[in-house]
């Protein structure tokens, strides 16, 4: 018994003697609890930008507005008074939904001619789409309610029969992009970006750090010492197998029908982007720390939660303004962003420059970054040798 709890003791000793492992151990429990108990805090979405098209322009069609303002799962980001461009500027801002109230909307209902408000709701965040359609049928039915009621009182019918006698306007809810509500178009995309960048930074991690733990840093700068060769030469093989990746990414979404064939072309490029972006972050890990392991733990550590904070799913807008910035470092957030912009929403490439801007900060920052590490470490390097 003595010696089981010597032996005990001693892998104590070496579990609190390991900086990393104690970090990791104990440190990731806490930090993943409190950043991801922040992402989902609220436990509720609230205040999803909409649009309202005011083609009326009536006393009525603004009490409708009011009334979907007071509700407080939505907000009207932008009143339009025709539909042009309606879809371009939803994208814009965001919006989940665009409510149309039409032309004459208050007089058609005054002459019984039972006017239709038109509601497009954007289902490539199901979540999103769900809040915001309740929250429409909420609002706009308790205005529909309250006419029905006011107008049959003033002819005398009971309030018990007033809601079953008449209906002053009709109310259509239009699903935009994801039509059918697939899980498999909203989620599985955003699974296989994240994968995907998870790969490339274990794969960058072990680039300069095996070379230091290997001895053989010393021979990588024997046969060039350029910096900006040996970056390229640990980054171009990633970047030449992500195209490898990329065309089975296509297949599988053949295989499985998913619609890709919106801006494909221009999703491929910000694609590349993504890649160099993760790349640089990848190489920059792996030159600063010397160990293979520590490198790795600490790309792992941000590839880990970055899916959850991307705001693929859970909007953005609803966490923490600290969760957020973390969030815009990470290269998958803004990928994610132009992806459900060209692929889901059939948008345009003018709508992605924010995550293209995004994305080239990254790349230049980390790239910079990256180049004064290795010259450094190349030049303490080439200094040990000369004592």
């Amino acid at each position: 018994m003595k010696i089981f709890l010597s032996l005990l003791g001693r892998e104590f000793k070496l579990f609190w003697s390991n900086k990393v492992l104690v970090l990791l151990f104990i440190g990731a429990p806490i930090l993943y609890g409190v950043l991801i108990g922040s992402v989902y805090q609220k436990g509720v979405v609230d205040n999803l930008p909409i649009l309202v098209v005011d083609q009326d322009r009536s006393e009525l069609s603004r009490t409708a507005i009011t009334m979907i303002e007071d509700n407080n799962s939505v907000y009207v980001a932008e009143t339009l008074y025709d539909t042009n461009g309606m879809h371009e500027l939803a994208s814009t801002h965001n919006a989940t939904c665009v409510v149309v109230i039409p032309k004459n909307f208050e007089k058609d209902i005054l002459l019984k001619r039972y006017p239709e408000i038109t509601s497009y709701i954007n289902t490539s965040n199901l979540l999103t789409a769900n809040i915001a359609s309740t929250a429409l049928q909420l609002s706009l039915g308790t205005l529909r309610a309250g006419m029905e009621i006011e107008a049959l009182q003033k002819q005398g019918v009971a309030e018990s029969i007033a809601m079953t006698q008449f209906e002053p306007f009709k109310m259509s809810f239009i699903r935009m992009n994801n039509r059918s509500t697939n899980y498999l178009y909203f989620l599985w995309p955003g699974v296989l970006a994240t994968v995907f960048q998870q790969v490339l930074l274990l794969g960058l991690a072990l680039s300069f750090a095996q070379e230091y733990e290997n001895g053989t840093f010393g021979e990588l700068i024997d046969k060039t010492s350029n910096t900006l060769k040996l970056i390229l030469v640990k980054t171009l093989p990633y970047l030449i197998m992500s195209i490898g990746i990329w065309l089975l990414y296509i297949g599988f979404a053949k295989w499985f029908r998913v619609p890709i064939h919106n801006n494909f072309m221009a999703l491929t490029l910000i694609a590349g982007l993504f890649v160099v972006s993760v790349t640089m972050i990848g190489i920059l890990v792996s030159i600063v720390l010397p160990s293979q392991l520590k490198a790795t733990e600490v790309l792992m550590v941000v590839a880990t939660p970055s899916f959850m904070i991307s705001g693929f799913t859970w909007p953005l807008d609803q966490m923490p303004i600290w969760v957020q910035s973390i969030s815009n470092c990470i290269p998958l957030t803004h990928f994610l962003k132009a992806f459900r912009i060209l692929m889901v929403e059939a948008g345009n490439v003018k709508q992605t420059i924010p995550s293209i801007n995004a994305m080239l900060l990254i790349t230049v920052i980390c790239g910079l970054a990256a180049y004064v590490a290795l010259y450094i470490k190349i030049r303490k390097h080439k200094k040990a040798q000369q004592v």
